[in-house]
Formats: structure tokens, C-alpha cells, sequence
């Protein structure tokens, strides 16, 4: 069934209602009153009920009538948005940027990015996600992002783009109560396997899970994000390696502790990674500022002139 309710009628109730009367309506969009007056009364012919209360002298919409134009407006609304999306993504422009973050990461740095990226594209909506190890390349090779930033290590397949950022130091940290800190170090790979090691899991969907600075303890506690590591591990529930610059505030306070094991994991290299296929401006964009920036283990992602 085809609605009789079409956008010119729509446009038609909406300016007669804004200049209360059906010529000045007409002059508003440029017709005849008999061209306004002929889509008013075919609507209400179709919809079979009055549109309008023609007992008063000024055009004044029935109950019916409002409704018509109040939900009416919210679809004149949705076109003339979808009609400047369709022309942003004309012109190269994202209708949505979605960008994936790695775990080891804070959000905080990219903020401002996303500040300064509103002020020139307000209209591109940004989707920001987490994900962990594995699940970073999992999101962009299944289409789930756009831009991924703190990707570790190789690409699973080919097709994407890459530019280092650096590399995250990770420190194997304890609550400061820990049994642990009361042994000399550095700590043999043993000693540690009386407490759970705390880990976050892999949020791949497809591709095969990855690990990553696994301890030999009896037992696990499995967390979803860096977050969660650090905060169990604050409360003593396990020991592991957790990201230098993410503790720095903690190690500062006293609550963790960094102790020296007889086998230190070695740092690992993050990277912005993409689909080589993808043009879009927005994309383009946040990896041009992205490649201005670099990571440093201390004090997490900066821009490049902070480190002078």
C-alpha cells in the first residue's frame, strides 16, 4: 500500500501552519493557493479525515491534523539528513568512523583528537570500541571498525595498512602487600606459581585467539579489559604484567609494586592500523594526525613535538 502522506504534502501542512494561512503558504513555496489548497483537501480526501478547521477564519489543524504534521516534521526532519549524509559520502566523507582502541590503551589521549575532528565533521558519527590481543585485527578484518589504534604485532592476513606507533613496556606488578614482595629478586618463573595469574581475554571473534604474557600459576583469574587487570590485581586477586604507562599513578601511590623476574617479557610494538582499500577523508584524516603522534612506554600515546 502506498501512503497517501508524501513529503511535498508534509511540506505543504508545515508551512501553512508556520504562516497561518494558506496563501502565505503558497508564497513561502512559490505556488498558486489553489495548487496548496488542491494538496490540502486531496490528503484529506485519501486519508479520510478533515486536516483542518475551516469554521475559523485562520487555518487552524484538527487534532488529526497536528499529529499528521507532528510526526510529519520529524520525517521532513530525517530526509533533509539523510540528503546531507548521502552528499557528505558523496564528497568522501563518512556517515560513520568507527575506531577500535587496544586495551593497552587509554582513550584518553585520542579525545582531543575526537574534539579537533568534530570542529571540521560534525555530521560523521564516531563509534569508538575496545578490544583485546587478537580481537583488534579480528574487528578490522570482519569489517567491525575502520581505523584500529594500539594493533600488536603482525596482521593476521594482507590487505591492511600500518604505521608504528612504538613500543609498551610491561612491568610485572603485585598489590604492595603481596607475599611476593617479600622475596628477593629477581624472582625465579616458581615462585609465582602459588598465586593466580590474573590475564584479559582475547576479544577475537573469528580469528584464532591470542595470547599474551601468560605466567605458569595454578590458576587464572579471566578479566575483560586492562581495566579490570589492574584493578584485580590492586586487590591482591593474582599477579601479571600490566602496562608501564597504565600503573604509573598507582606505582606513584604505593599500591602496586614492580618486581624483577629472572625471565622479563620483552616490550611489545603497537601500530594504527587499516584497510588499505579504504578512501574515506575521515579515515584519512585521524591516520595523517595519528602518524604525527608516537607512544612513549612512560606516559602512554603523545604528540611527537612533547617528546623535545
Amino acid at each position: 500500500m502506498i501512503s497517501p502522506i508524501t513529503l511535498d504534502a508534509l511540506l505543504t501542512l508545515d508551512a501553512i501552519d508556520r504562516r497561518h494561512s494558506f496563501a502565505a503558504a503558497a508564497e513561502e513555496l512559490f505556488r498558486v493557493p489553489s495548487a496548496i489548497s488542491y494538496t490540502v483537501n486531496k490528503l484529506e480526501e485519501d486519508l479520510g479525515v478533515p486536516l483542518f478547521d475551516r469554521s475559523r477564519r485562520k487555518a487552524e489543524l484538527t487534532p488529526v491534523g497536528r499529529l499528521v504534521l507532528e510526526q510529519g516534521r520529524q520525517i521532513l526532519k530525517a530526509t533533509d539528513e539523510l540528503t546531507a549524509m548521502a552528499r557528505r559520502a558523496a564528497d568522501g566523507w563518512e556517515v560513520e568512523l568507527r575506531i577500535a582502541i587496544d586495551s593497552v590503551l587509554s582513550c584518553d589521549p585520542f579525545y582531543t583528537l575526537i574534539e579537533d575532528f568534530q570542529r571540521i565533521q560534525p555530521k560523521t558519527e564516531l563509534r569508538l570500541t575496545e578490544e583485546v590481543l587478537g580481537g583488534s585485527w579480528d574487528a578490522l578484518s570482519d569489517g567491525r571498525c575502520d581505523l584500529v589504534i594500539g594493533a600488536p604485532a603482525a596482521p593476521p592476513t594482507t590487505g591492511f595498512a600500518l604505521h608504528s606507533l612504538g613500543h609498551v613496556v610491561f612491568d610485572f606488578a603485585v598489590a604492595a602487600d603481596h607475599p611476593l614482595t617479600e622475596l628477593p629478586q629477581p624472582i625465579p618463573a616458581s615462585a609465582i606459581q602459588d598465586y593466580p595469574t590474573v590475564i584479559v581475554a582475547d576479544s577475537s571473534r573469528h580469528l584464532p585467539v591470542r595470547s599474551s604474557g601468560l605466567l605458569d600459576g595454578r590458576s587464572r583469574v579471566i578479566v575483560p579489559t586492562i581495566d579490570h587487570k589492574i584493578e584485580a590485581q590492586l586487590k591482591g586477586l593474582g599477579v601479571g604484567y600490566l602496562p608501564r604507562h597504565r600503573i604509573a599513578r598507582q606505582l606513584g601511590d604505593g599500591e602496586l609494586k614492580v618486581l624483577a623476574l629472572d625471565a622479563p617479557r620483552p616490550p611489545s610494538e603497537i601500530s594504527i592500523a587499516w584497510s588499505r582499500g579504504n578512501t574515506g577523508k575521515g579515515l584519512k584524516w585521524f591516520v595523517d594526525r595519528l602518524k604525527q603522534m608516537q607512544f612513549d612506554p612512560e606516559r602512554g600515546i603523545i604528540v611527537g613535538d612533547e617528546t623535545e
